[in-house]
């Protein structure tokens, strides 16, 4: 898995941003609201939304940890070689989908789909 990668699966879910926060973060977003940063200053880490079922058995794995600063939003970052690229796709649709999930009506409303 690499950023392009990452950019190409993220950029086919409806209604997709992508910028660049805090100098070195690639950030997609739905609604305005971030479900997906890959830190691009060293080796590809990804956090992500997860559902609370998920968070602690995902941060038991080797390679994944509580998100620093969303972890208590259960977000969690992962290496990049931590999972297949199916396992990958199933993550960031969920965390797309928890996302959009949150968004105010009047923003889901404006949304396609």
């Amino acid at each position: 898995m690499d950023v392009e990668w990452l950019q190409k699966f993220c950029g086919t879910l409806p209604a997709v941003t992508e910028d660049i926060k805090w100098g070195n973060d690639l950030c997609f977003s739905i609604g305005g609201k971030m479900f997906c940063v890959a830190g691009l200053n060293e080796d590809l880490k990804i956090s992500f939304k997860v559902t609370n079922d998920e968070f602690e058995e995902l941060c038991s794995r080797k390679g994944v940890i509580p998100a620093p600063y969303m972890a208590r939003h259960k977000w969690v970052l992962a290496e990049a070689a931590v999972f297949k690229r199916k396992e990958w796709e199933r993550h960031l649709r969920q965390s797309y989908e928890l996302v959009k999930e949150k968004l105010p009506p009047k923003i889901k409303k404006g949304l396609p789909g």
